[in-house]
């Protein structure tokens, strides 16, 4: 009898895939949840845990999604036409269950079917571990990216990796972070589906030899390697209600041998695992502790593991569906690398095309820089990863001969373009020489790739003048910028269903897909009974967010009228929450010493974990909770100002907090933050901007209007200027305000048990060396937050504002920046899927 295995391989028989419709009214969620509930989870009356029924009702929610995610793949397959492909260490996706019904358009059904069956959705949907697989801002807008290509119907596939152990959790302890890992998959994912068929081989170590293979050509062959198997786990991507299921492939390192049998008879019981756990650190944590060579080894491991997967998997589905011919890969194919840490892809295109598939240098080089495109995320040189040249030649011999030979054929462009000119040859070369040669892997993005963004206007107008100005001048065709956006779904339909209902309401259901239709909005802030119900809305959103962080502070008491004062994003300093806290001890001071007339109630809540390696930022955490400790716990203070740390900020914590803000703080050193997404998030919802002209900012500003925008800060023309004569002591003595602030921290206020431990950091702001300014700001900064109490305080005039600039947030939508991608960069074709 022939096996049961070989039998379906030899005979596909489309009766057995083909099923009927699954329905998606109310009866039909029902049945489908008591089915899982009941015999696949094997649960009864008996069981309270939410997280059972939040199971059942996602196993019945992701079976639609399957059916329209492989009538997306049947769509594309049959179109043959161009695929992008987005490359990125993070994708930080949040919770799946509540996203998935909105874009499925069944959230009312499903609510009702479970208030049928006495469960409250929003309970299951709580019960969700938010995927960790990002660090911020970087990680969430490739999720918001891969949202906005499932909307607009355009075939892109993501790739990155699944670690199992995501962003740590932060833990607050005597007020500093202690990091505990994050198993965001102990109790599985649900949403996921490991394609083991299209397991591939990722080499690390060996040598390489010249050989002659069967056909008498010499090739490079890359030996005695050792492997490590990369193992796909599918995601699926909903479009808004457009039966679109895009596809988010992340990568599972395991071993080749799990178990090593002879070892282990040996009685060596750690060495026969060596290899699983060798292979398996590779996945296991996102960005590890690179402070250290083992963990910038582990670092570059996972980049090149990445990369590596991702394009053998796209070449794989070329050659089955084209064979050995790559005359159109690159009118077909794009690579889109989401900032510095996939550019070793450009090396590998190359290694892939030229030693497994023959092509030579000059084919193979035409096909890479017409695939790649780059985007830069930073202006920190110190964010530009470098690679020491020996760590790369031991670890990845045969693409480090491959990016010398770029830079040697890049530099003889230079030279030709530039005849004599050693200094712009020493700048531009790819490898950076010194005691220690280190690969610079920016540079080898931009000279791979036929496109290189920034993600703001200032900052691609910087990269320009600056960071990259000698590519520039070689290439300024490749340069372009791509403002960044956040979806429209996630970050107010989905977190703010009131809001969303509202708007809908007043002014119709097209801003989901369509953003620019909020400006529609504008004239109702005229309307007295709309800013009424707006307010009511805030107020409401405000509650559930005193509510949210009653979780971490139980005994907290808050006034829902005072005004909510928001800045979270990761901990840095050139985010500056240093300048917030100074400015929080400054209205402390002006509590203690009677200077509270007309005063205006607050309410600082400050969120974000720092890099477990980055003491200053894990200073600041200390400081502010040391400071909110001491303000929060004094009579004479009250309710008039309230300081708190949001401990493990994360998607879902954001998802609560942007409805109930009222202030975002975007004050990041002007000419350092690339572009950020969270003043976009908090803007959607209503909240105004206080915030330096840096990044985003600036174009949110010019959306919204001078007037409903609270500016301060100098201009990064002016920090440049002033940078080589910048004196923070002589700031402080001509300033009585900051004096006082000053001398709090530097008598040790607020550490009078823990002596000295502010010290670096108040010598860090007060150094003249400090590349952040925030002395410099904060006279600029305490003035201008007056100007924000003053406008809270006409709450009438506050809510048009808020108004004005939820309608002005309408450039500020993924789906404008991924059309922009798509438009002048990608080139693909919409793919309309019809389901059923």
């Amino acid at each position: 009898m022939m096996p049961y295995k070989r039998f379906i391989l030899s005979k596909p028989n489309s009766s057995i895939t083909e099923l009927p419709a699954l329905g998606m009214e109310k009866k039909d969620f029902i049945a489908d949840f008591k089915q899982y509930y009941i015999h696949l989870l094997g649960r009864d009356e008996d069981c309270r845990s939410p997280f059972y029924a939040g199971e059942a009702l996602s196993q019945a929610v992701r079976d639609r999604l399957m059916e329209r995610w492989k009538a997306t793949h049947k769509t594309y397959k049959k179109a043959q036409g161009k695929r992008v492909f987005y490359l990125s260490m993070e994708f930080l996706m949040g919770r799946t269950l509540s996203n998935a019904m909105l874009n499925l358009g069944v959230t009312d059904v499903i609510s009702q079917a479970m208030y049928e069956l006495g469960v409250a959705v929003e309970e299951l949907a709580e019960s969700e571990l938010d995927a960790g697989l990002g660090n911020g801002g970087l990680g969430r807008l490739a999720a918001c990216f891969i949202d906005s290509c499932a909307t607009l119907q355009l075939p892109v596939i993501g790739y990155g990796l699944r670690y199992e152990y995501g962003m740590f959790t932060q833990t607050i302890v005597n007020g500093e972070q202690v990091e505990k890992p994050d198993h965001w998959l102990r109790h599985g994912n649900i949403w996921e589906i490991e394609r083991l068929e299209y397991t591939l081989p990722i080499k690390f170590g060996g040598h390489t030899e010249l050989q002659v293979d069967e056909q008498g050509k010499q090739r490079m062959c890359w030996i005695n390697t050792h492997d490590v198997l990369a193992v796909p786990y599918d995601t699926p991507i909903p479009g808004y209600q457009n039966n679109t299921v895009n596809t988010l492939r992340l990568w599972k390192a395991v071993a080749t041998e799990e178990f090593n049998l002879d070892e282990f008879n040996a009685g060596d019981y750690v060495e026969s695992v060596a290899a699983k756990i060798t292979a398996e650190h590779i996945t296991m944590v996102l960005y590890p502790n690179d402070a250290n060579e083992n963990g910038k080894e582990l670092r570059l491991r996972q980049q090149y593991f990445l990369a590596s997967a991702s394009l053998q998997d796209v070449i794989a589905h070329w050659v089955k569906m084209h064979g050995n011919n790559f005359s159109e890969f690159a009118s077909k194919s794009c690579f889109q690398l989401n900032d510095t840490h996939p550019s070793i892809a450009v090396a590998e295109l190359m290694r892939l095309l030229m030693d497994i598939h023959g092509l030579s240098w000059v084919e193979a080089w035409a096909i890479t820089q017409q695939t790649m495109a780059y985007t830069n995320h930073t202006l920190l040189p110190e964010a530009l990863e470098r690679w020491p040249v020996k760590l790369m030649q031991r670890l990845l011999p045969r693409l480090m001969e491959i990016i010398f030979e770029i830079n040697a054929r890049f530099l003889s462009e230079v030279a030709a373009h530039c005849p004599g000119d050693n200094a712009r040859l020493r700048r531009m070369s790819i490898i950076e020489e010194g005691d220690i040669q280190q690969v610079r892997m920016a540079y080898l993005a931009i000279v791979g790739s036929f496109s290189v963004n920034g993600v703001a206007r200032l900052h691609s107008s910087l990269l320009q003048q600056g960071l990259f100005r000698d590519f520039y001048e070689l290439w300024p065709h490749k340069f372009n910028n791509k403002t960044n956006g956040v979806t429209p779904r996630r970050w107010l339909a989905g977190c703010n269903p009131e809001l969303a209902a509202l708007i809908t309401e007043t002014i119709g259901n097209h801003w989901i897909t369509d953003l620019s239709e909020l400006k529609k909005l504008a004239p109702y802030a005229e309307d007295a009974g709309f800013r009424e119900r707006w307010r009511t809305i805030k107020r409401q959103a405000k509650l559930r967010l005193i509510d949210f962080k009653k979780q971490q502070h139980p005994n907290l008491h808050l006034n829902v009228e005072a005004l909510f004062d928001v800045q979270v994003k990761r901990i840095h300093e050139y985010k500056r929450q240093t300048l917030n806290v100074l400015h929080v001890i400054h209205l402390y001071d002006r509590i203690k010493r009677g200077d509270a007339n007309n005063w205006v109630s607050r309410c600082v809540l400050i969120g974000g974990k720092a890099a477990p390696g980055y003491c200053m930022a894990k200073k600041t955490i200390k400081l502010i909770n040391n400071v909110a400790e001491v303000i929060n716990s004094d009579p004479e203070v009250g309710d008039r100002l309230a300081l708190f740390f949001l401990t493990d900020y994360r998607v879902s914590a954001m998802e609560k907090i942007c409805p109930g803000a009222d202030l975002s703080e975007q004050i990041s050193t002007a000419g350092k933050e690339a572009s950020g997404t969270g003043n976009m998030k908090l803007m959607m919802n209503g909240a105004l901007t206080i915030g330096t002209l840096d990044g985003a900012n600036i174009e949110i500003r010019e959306e919204v209007g001078d007037e409903n925008f609270f500016l301060f800060g100098l201009t990064e023309s002016e920090i440049e200027a002033r940078r080589s004569h910048y004196d923070p002591l002589s700031i402080i003595d001509q300033d009585d305000d900051l004096q006082r602030v000053m001398n709090l921290l530097e008598s040790g206020h607020f550490n009078q048990f823990e002596p000295g431990i502010f010290d670096s950091l108040i010598a860090s702001i007060k150094s003249p060396q400090d590349p952040w300014m925030t002395i410099a700001d904060f006279r600029s900064f305490a003035d201008t937050q007056k100007r924000v109490e003053d406008a809270y305080q006409d709450k009438d005039h506050w809510t048009k504002m808020s108004i004005l600039n939820c309608a002005n947030s309408g450039k500020f939508s993924t789906d404008r920046t991924i059309n922009e991608y798509n438009n002048e960069i990608w080139k693909l074709q919409p793919r309309p899927v019809q389901y059923p």
